[in-house]
């Protein structure tokens, strides 16, 4: 980075965000401030980890080399999985991106990957003991973004995996062993005409830059080529000069939605023109720290702090529908000006993201949109964590013949209504297709304390008027 005559990323200690009962140190504070600073100017930081973490990470890269060395080339078509095909949080094992020379093994706990033939999957030595690593540390460094932004500690433990994990749970987040540019993967021909073809030199997914939709994730590579865009929009090598002990940190899509855009999601893609004449490619270790997928991404916690929430982020959303989204980046910031953000240092020294005042008038949503949104959020969150629970699966009524099913004992839906406790008198239909007035009969039945005059009235008040109650 230097080299670019570019600044350098931020690099602290994990030992020191580690936070502590009492007053904060200085150490705290000062990484705390280099973190969040780096954060906003590059979407990324450096973490430097204990001697024996470190030497756990190098293993594991050693590892994941011989694992892709031995495996096939072009392996066939049966084992060249696609996770875009999977769900987001039941990815396991083995899979391939040919068209971007790219092989991953995704390592989640409780979940356990069985290859066609019904072989288990070998997977590269120490991946447990390395997520723990990464998951503990990634967990120290959400809640030291989280002091930067005046909120609560640990706020995001309720939308995180527990810990340990209880019996049959299965983890959200992921660790990803990644090998880019294997020669042996399509053959030596091949591989040499990739090198000689410009517009290969990169790849990534849409050719141009992708985004995570994790909290966090945390990077450790054998060779550089991570490239993120910065505050002023040019792309910066970011694991050019990493020591031993050294990994990247990134925000991703979900930690932006939580914390109402005032942390920007990094964009990234992955540079292979420093691979030639390797005979292992370039490999690397990856740890995102995702959400669960029965819960939501709500801003209650940024409200509590004071901050001002757009009306895009008042409403909470469903972590599975987040995940299923693929929204445009474009649409979500501006780069590479970053108009609605800025920076502005505490007395403390520490660094807060906060929004300026949109001036353009906003129009929010309309009661009933509000009403489905939250009748379906309470369906994913509550209502489906019951039948799970009991073991049903969820079979919806039409509303016309369900009309019916409600006033008799011996109708098809009895029995669920009964065992999931579904409100009388409410059809035994998918909360979008109730009518408004079912819609509020469903919500009072599972959401205690919500009532139709509860129409989340304060997150409906403008964002400017937000900050200026926080002022006075």
């Amino acid at each position: 980075m230097e080299g670019n005559g570019l600044p350098s990323l931020g690099r602290v200690k994990l030992t020191d965000l580690a936070p502590s009962e009492g007053v904060p140190s200085e150490s705290f504070k000062s990484s705390v401030t280099t973190l969040s600073h780096s954060l906003a100017q590059y979407s990324a930081a450096i973490i430097q980890f204990p001697v024996y973490d470190g030497a756990l990470l190098r293993s594991g890269l050693d590892s994941a080399r011989l694992y892709f060395h031995q495996r096939a080339a072009c392996p066939s078509a049966e084992l060249m999985q696609n996770n875009d095909s999977l769900e987001w949080c039941r990815t396991s094992g083995y899979y391939t991106d040919a068209q971007g020379w790219q092989e991953t093994y995704d390592y989640r706990p409780g979940l356990t990957q069985v290859e066609p033939g019904n072989e288990m999957e070998i997977p590269p030595a120490g991946l447990p003991d390395i997520y723990a690593v990464f998951g503990k540390a990634s967990r120290i460094i959400l809640d030291a973004i989280s002091f930067s932004l005046n909120l609560r500690s640990s706020p995001f433990t309720e939308i995180l995996d527990n810990v340990p994990l209880r019996s049959r749970e299965i983890s959200s987040s992921v660790l990803s062993v990644c090998c880019y540019g294997r020669p042996s993967f399509h053959g030596e021909h091949h591989h040499k005409f990739a090198q000689e073809d410009s517009q290969l030199a990169m790849y990534t997914s849409d050719h141009e830059h992708q985004i995570d939709k994790s909290l966090i994730t945390l990077v450790k590579s054998d060779k550089a080529g991570l490239l993120i865009k910065d505050f002023h929009g040019r792309w910066i090598l970011v694991d050019g000069d990493l020591g031993p002990q050294d990994a990247v940190v990134y925000p991703g899509l979900a930690l932006y939605q939580a914390t109402a855009g005032y942390v920007n999601p990094a964009l990234l893609r992955t540079e292979v023109n420093n691979i030639q004449g390797s005979m292992y490619g370039r490999c690397s270790l990856s740890f995102k720290l995702m959400p669960k997928s029965m819960t939501s991404l709500n801003c209650s916690e940024m409200r509590a702090a004071g901050h001002g929430v757009d009306v895009q982020f008042q409403l909470p959303v469903p972590v599975d529908d987040f995940m299923q989204r693929s929204p445009s980046t474009d649409q979500l910031f501006n780069r590479p000006n970053f108009q609605n953000f800025s920076l502005s240092t505490s007395q403390e020294g520490s660094i807060k993201l906060r929004r300026r005042k949109n001036n353009s008038s906003t129009k929010p949503l309309p009661p009933s949109k509000r009403l489905r949104l939250e009748a379906q959020r309470v369906l994913k969150e509550r209502v489906q964590d019951i039948a799970d629970k009991k073991g049903i699966k969820l079979r919806f009524c039409n509303l016309k013949d369900c009309e019916s099913h409600i006033h008799r004992l011996d109708s098809p839906c009895a029995s669920t209504r009964m065992e999931i406790g579904w409100p009388p008198g409410v059809p035994f239909v998918h909360p979008h297709d109730l009518p408004n007035k079912a819609k509020i009969g469903f919500l009072e039945a599972y959401e205690p304390g919500w009532s139709a005059s509860h129409d989340i009235e304060l997150s409906l008040t403008e964002p400017g008027q937000v900050g200026q109650q926080s002022t006075n």
